[in-house]
């Protein structure tokens, strides 16, 4: 696995498009396109412990903020590198001659003080490497999604997972009050016909880190078939999480946190593709 390991996933996000995730007040994830891309590392024998797994989850869910409507520059992981990038600093970027643009985008990739491969976010008591950001510099992190993915020792691993991600929460929520908190898993199916009981604590985990105001705003259980070493046969399994941490109402939840503790010239494009109609609202951008 290379050091920017998103790169394998670039061709996918690219011909998935970005249209809206919406219909009649609903959200429909595209889970055929997460089944691509957890298929990449699934395919070369990578492990849940590689972290590859997880990122191929990171890049689908950042993926699905972009055709929520945030916009790509302030959705990290970004499509393509740096990952990590202000939109003021793209702006920027973008305003220079042809010229100057690509020897500046060369020299970003070389920096990765100024653009890592992925972003930390200083919470109450510590420095947290969050998987997915919605940010700015004006606004400060206003999305924050963490991941985790497990194929096998589901009995001995389950509460550590969930004592991490409570706490990982509290760590966050302490700093960033206004922030959208989420926390999503991914979990080979043969949980439910191998260990059915880890199977039910993983649902009642996920029910319980949202259940407190001051830890998660949403979560979500995404359970799919998959064979390590091959990529055939890949399919999430919906019939198996309950509707309440499920990862369409995910999304809904997370998108309608963010929306509720924005004024509405913020983030108008998301609001549109929600509710479906043109809204007479022009975007409020900090850097003009």
């Amino acid at each position: 696995m290379s050091e920017d390991s998103f790169v394998e996933f670039e061709p996918l996000l690219a011909g998935a498009g970005d249209t809206s995730p919406w219909k009649e007040g609903a959200y429909y994830a595209d889970t055929r396109l997460l089944e691509d891309l957890i298929g990449i590392p699934i395919g070369k024998g990578a492990t849940s412990q590689s972290g590859w797994l997880a990122k191929a989850l990171d890049s689908w869910i950042a993926h699905e903020l972009r055709r929520a409507g945030f916009h790509t520059d302030e959705v990290w992981p970004r499509q393509e590198a740096p990952r990590v990038l202000p939109h003021e600093v793209s702006t920027f970027i973008n305003r220079l001659p042809k010229t100057m643009r690509a020897d500046l985008h060369k020299r970003l990739l070389k920096d990765k003080r100024t653009a890592p491969t992925s972003a930390k976010v200083l919470g109450r008591a510590y420095v947290k490497q969050v998987d997915v950001v919605v940010a700015q510099w004006a606004r400060g992190p206003e999305i924050m999604v963490s991941t985790k993915t497990m194929e096998s020792s589901f009995g001995n691993n389950m509460f550590n997972r969930f004592e991490e991600s409570y706490g990982d929460a509290k760590n966050l929520r302490g700093r960033h009050p206004l922030a959208a908190i989420g926390f999503v898993f991914l979990l080979n199916s043969s949980i439910h016909s191998q260990a059915p009981g880890s199977y039910e604590r993983a649902i009642d985990m996920m029910r319980k880190l949202k259940a407190e105001l001051d830890v998660y705003d949403a979560t979500a259980l995404i359970i799919a078939d998959w064979t390590p070493g091959t990529a055939e046969g890949i399919k999430v399994r919906p019939g198996l999480v309950p509707e309440d941490v499920s990862i369409n109402r995910f999304f809904e939840e997370m998108v309608a946190a963010v929306l509720s503790r924005t004024p509405i010239e913020m983030h108008v494009a998301v609001r549109e593709r929600r509710e479906a109609r043109e809204i007479p609202v022009p975007e409020q951008d900090p850097e003009e």
